[in-house]
């Protein structure tokens, strides 16, 4: 199975809803590595690295999120492996 990187802006409800520690979980349950963040904007940025189903399984979720996000759209575009061991979350940017 091929690994892959994409970098993920999700728009919608999705600061103040638990959105950042649901991505962390579902991620680190998946074997996934990143890291995900707030943006001043409102938006949620993520950068997800593994294998390529892994990945897309966790993209799909994103449009659920948890439940007292409303997701409108998320941006996917390919990233760069920062070579993470794990899945976090960071400051705001």
């Amino acid at each position: 199975m091929e690994r892959v990187t994409k970098h993920l802006k999700i728009f919608g409800h999705v600061q103040g809803v638990g959105y950042r520690a649901w991505a962390v979980q579902n991620a680190t349950q998946i074997g996934l590595r990143g890291w995900v963040r707030n943006r001043s904007n409102g938006s949620v940025e993520a950068v997800v690295t593994g294998d390529e189903d892994a990945v897309q399984k966790f993209i799909s979720a994103c449009y659920e999120g948890p439940r007292a996000s409303k997701v409108e759209t998320i941006s996917v575009s390919d990233g760069l492996d920062e070579l993470l061991s794990s899945f976090e979350q960071r400051e705001t940017s």
